[in-house]
């Protein structure tokens, strides 16, 4: 069933009066988007800012006119730009990207494929991986560069904890490369189904825990992999360092490179810090921690 979508590029306007007046005009759905690549990398928690410029994407059923909406946004606010119509077919939109999404290759063995597509080595440790809502793929420079250091680890026999699972990659791959046990912590649902779903599709059972429960047990992991953001790594580092056996490694993305320095900062009391990577303006550390 198709849909009209009325485009809106409001600048620097609050979208909450335009949103207000389109979903009482009848819009099934109202979109904001960036219209200037003006990212918001990290904001504060309990924060939503917006970009400097927004864009409105606006669905109302494909009966309905155009101008007549148009129409009635102009009385509402006259310096409302004319919207760009169009009409676009529905569809699974959360999934439209996996389209191309293929298999793809990390440091020495590790290959992550799309459900069914095979992996481009006979003798690669193959993920099979459909990240649903969560974050990720191992696209984003993040999720790249701390499969590829799991790569780079012996992890027979070792336990390792995956803290911001997202979609489950970095447990399932630290179980496939011989680890004996993971533990994924994520405090969002879809980031749990996902990683549940992707264990199942990859043969990974009772050797994968699965949680929201962000506390983690004293010296309970060998190696942990944290893909998340500087502000909250910063602020986690004495339980993260806590979790972590005299001896073990930790991981830690999701880093600006231009904050690498501080994050190093936050865990140098307790880790020899002997690893550094940027890729693409973001950054991974690698460390080993010390004797209590």
């Amino acid at each position: 069933m198709p849909f009209l979508q009325l485009t809106y590029d409001i600048g620097g306007s609050d979208p909450v009066p335009f949103e207000d007046e389109l979903i009482e005009l009848g819009a099934t759905s109202v979109t904001l988007e960036d219209a200037a690549d003006d990212p918001v990398l990290e904001p504060a928690p309990g924060e939503t800012p917006l970009w400097p410029t927004v864009r409105l994407h606006v669905l109302f059923p494909a009966e309905a006119d155009a101008d007549t909406i148009a129409d009635a946004i102009a009385l509402k606010f006259p310096l409302a730009p004319r919207p760009r119509a169009a009409s676009v077919e529905d569809k699974a939109w959360e999934r439209e990207w996996l389209r191309d999404f293929h298999p793809m290759h990390f440091g020495r063995r590790l290959w992550v494929c799309p459900g069914g597509q095979p992996a481009g080595d006979p003798d690669a440790v193959r993920i099979e991986l459909d990240p649903g809502l969560a974050f990720g793929t191992g696209t984003h420079p993040t999720t790249a560069m701390c499969l590829e250091w799991l790569d780079g680890r012996d992890l027979r026999g070792r336990s390792v904890v995956d803290y911001g699972c997202g979609s489950g990659i970095l447990a399932i791959a630290a179980l496939k490369l011989g680890a004996s046990s993971a533990h994924a912590v994520d405090i969002d649902p879809q980031a749990l189904i996902a990683t549940q779903q992707n264990a199942a599709r990859n043969g990974i059972g009772p050797e994968l825990t699965v949680t929201s429960e962000p506390t983690l047990p004293s010296a309970s992991a060998d190696v942990l992999v944290a893909n998340i953001l500087a502000g909250p790594l910063v602020d986690l580092a004495p339980g993260l360092a806590a979790a972590v056996r005299a001896g073990g490694e930790i991981a830690l993305s999701g880093v600006l490179a231009e904050q690498v320095d501080a994050v190093t900062a936050a865990y140098q009391p307790w880790f020899d810090i002997t690893f550094t990577a940027t890729r693409d303006g973001w950054g991974l550390i690698g460390g080993q921690r010390r004797e209590p």
